[in-house]
């Protein structure tokens, strides 16, 4: 497998069947391309009878690919339900609706609806007696509605269920199988999940028909812009570990995932009363104080929202620069849906996890699921933070608006209270009126320190006692690339994703600096090792071979930092693998291959994001 990507021509909307007065709406709106997932649906949505199961994170342009064709597909002098989208929250109907709207500005006649709980439903059954054409709902409001018979389905020709896996999480099995059976049969269907587990094969199974898969990413991937995080800390530290965090980053813009409704208002509390922009969103608000706190957080009137799972799904804000866990789902599909609402439309974002020793096979687990590293983090020291703030305030300073006239009465006094200070002397006064308050806080307090795991595993890994055993069930493979040729998981991913037949099972895996050891089903192994035959990574021959335990260096903790991949394979003794015997300490493999460093294949450890700050 090559590294490097295939180039294709981008298709324009026109090419993808778009009618002009859409495109008309679209372009002012800033439309130039389509997006991956618009490129895919949208030609197959315009069809009849094509069903599809999209996976595709929140961001990738999703609304646009069902709303387009949900909108030309509509003949306007039927005044009837004829397209009918699900979805789980209010706020995401809301923000639905509205951008079918804006698509739509030139499509005369064409009325869209939303219809959630938690407003007015007599208004929405007037609405519906006056016609209209495309229904957004949630699906507890239309199931009421359904029930007072109110609503018919009968005229529905299209159904999207925008964020699936969301509603069945948020217990919505049973009214999305009511709502669909009242749907004709003779309908599309499109089903957008950011991941595919096992109820949503079970609901495409029962509800589509040969549905058309379509993939933007990987499955179960996270987003490709998003850099993942992780501070192991101890208990005690966590909180003051979250502050660190976010004044190390002071223009951050985020959200703080909390696992209960205490926690959450207990952090939120404790951020505000300390003066950090921030407020909370949990299931004990009321309605309206939810779509008030909402309101501060998309107008970036809050820089910080502290919420649960619950209170955010189905949340759209545009821009996050960062996601931070306060400790970790136990859900690795809720860790998906949290780090994908950062990193979104091309830009990059970072979802951070700060957890306890315990919450290490989480992240683990969560690695395998999305296909991608955490980085280990280091706690920014008082000195980091403070400088990081400096220059925050210097930039602040740089970019303020002078209003010439509006201050000129004021400025002959001004000039002559301040003409006893220096250049140096002022510029001093301004920068520390507002340094010295995180100096202050921050001047006697110790470093944080990460957390270190005591267990004898480690602890032998270290003294280098004893070889690396696969755990039960897996078999262990080593591989000829390393850090230094610029691989890593997700490559590691790929490259089983792409030569398998189906999903391969993978355990531990061990990068070192030049070669590599993973782990995979043992009933998979031969498969694997036929399958990596004749790849290549960045123009370097791939050579995988089973890992003997007796063998493995990776058991012996420092050995990686100075045993070469040809050193290694010396090392065995005479053992010859699949991919022959190595040439000796110069470090090339059996094809004269030596390992270099690449820029592409990298993890993508950036530079770090940024946003607004309080």
């Amino acid at each position: 497998m090559r590294a490097n990507c295939k180039k294709y021509r981008v298709k324009t909307f026109e090419e993808l069947g778009v009618s002009p007065e859409i495109r008309r709406a679209i372009e002012e709106m800033g439309y130039a391309y389509p997006m991956p997932v618009q490129e895919e649906v949208i030609p197959y949505l315009l069809g009849e009878n094509n069903d599809v199961v999209a996976l595709a994170q929140t961001g990738t342009g999703k609304t646009a690919a069902f709303g387009l064709p949900l909108i030309q597909k509509i003949n306007v002098d039927e005044n009837y339900p004829q397209s009918l989208v699900l979805c789980p929250t209010r706020e995401l109907c809301l923000q639905i609706a509205g951008d079918l709207n804006d698509y739509c500005k030139y499509v005369d006649g064409l009325k869209v609806l939303p219809v959630y709980g938690g407003s007015s439903i007599e208004s929405q059954i007037r609405a519906l007696k006056r016609g209209v054409h495309i229904i957004v709902a949630t699906p507890g409001r239309l199931i009421d509605l359904m029930e007072r018979k109110t609503v018919s389905l009968a005229t529905v020709k299209n159904v999207v269920l925008d964020e699936a896996d969301e509603m069945l999480n948020m217990g919505f099995t049973e009214s999305i199988n009511a709502i669909l059976a009242d749907v004709p049969q003779e309908r599309n269907t499109l089903l957008f999940s950011a991941t595919m587990s096992k109820e949503i094969s079970r609901i495409a199974k029962n509800y589509l028909r040969d549905a058309k898969e379509i993939t933007i990413g990987r499955k179960n991937e996270g987003t490709a812009n998003v850099k993942h995080v992780v501070y192991v800390v101890h208990a005690k530290d966590k909180y003051e570990t979250l502050k660190r965090i976010v004044d190390y980053y002071p223009q951050i813009y985020g959200i703080i995932f909390c696992r209960t409704k205490i926690e959450t208002q207990e952090i939120a509390d404790k951020l505000m009363h300390e003066g950090y922009n921030a407020d909370s969103l949990h299931g004990d608000l009321s309605q309206a104080q939810r779509d008030l706190v909402m309101q501060k957080f998309r107008i970036r009137n809050l820089q910080i929202l502290v919420a649960t799972d619950v209170a955010a799904r189905g949340l759209d804000v545009d821009d996050l620069t960062h996601v931070i866990n306060y400790g970790l789902p136990d859900d690795t599909e809720n860790y998906t849906h949290r780090s994908g609402r950062t990193g979104r439309a091309g830009k990059t974002g970072t979802s951070i996890a700060i957890i306890n020793m315990k919450e290490k096979s989480k992240v683990r687990a969560i690695e395998k699921a999305i296909g991608k590293e955490f980085t280990p983090g280091e706690i920014p020291t008082a000195k980091e933070i403070c400088k990081k703030q400096l220059f925050k305030v210097i930039d602040d300073l740089e970019k303020v608006k002078v209003n010439e006239d509006e201050i000129n009465d004021f400025m002959q006094e001004i000039y002559r209270k301040l003409d006893w200070l220096g250049k140096e002397d002022l510029i001093k006064r301004v920068v520390s009126h507002e340094f010295n308050r995180f100096y202050e806080y921050y001047r006697d307090r110790d470093d944080i320190c990460i957390a270190k795991d005591g267990k004898k595993e480690r602890k032998r890994d270290r003294d280098g006692k004893g070889p690396r055993k696969a755990e039960p069930g897996y078999s262990r493979m080593y591989i000829n690339l390393g850090k230094m040729d610029g691989f890593n998981l997700r490559g590691l991913m790929g490259m089983l994703n792409e030569n398998t037949s189906k999903r391969v099972s993978v355990g531990r895996v061990d990068l070192m600096k030049k070669f590599s050891f993973f782990e995979v089903d043992e009933s998979r192994a031969s498969e694997v090792l036929r399958a990596f035959d004749n790849l290549a990574w960045n123009d370097r021959p791939v050579m995988v071979e089973m890992a003997d335990a007796a063998d493995d260096p990776a058991g012996h903790g420092g050995h990686d930092e100075w045993m070469t991949a040809g050193e290694y394979r010396s090392s065995r003794s005479g053992k010859g693998g699949r991919g022959g015997r190595s040439s000796g300490r110069g470090g090339r493999d059996s094809r004269g291959s030596r390992g270099s460093r690449s820029s592409s294949g990298r993890s993508g450890r950036g530079g770090r994001s940024s946003g607004k700050r309080r």
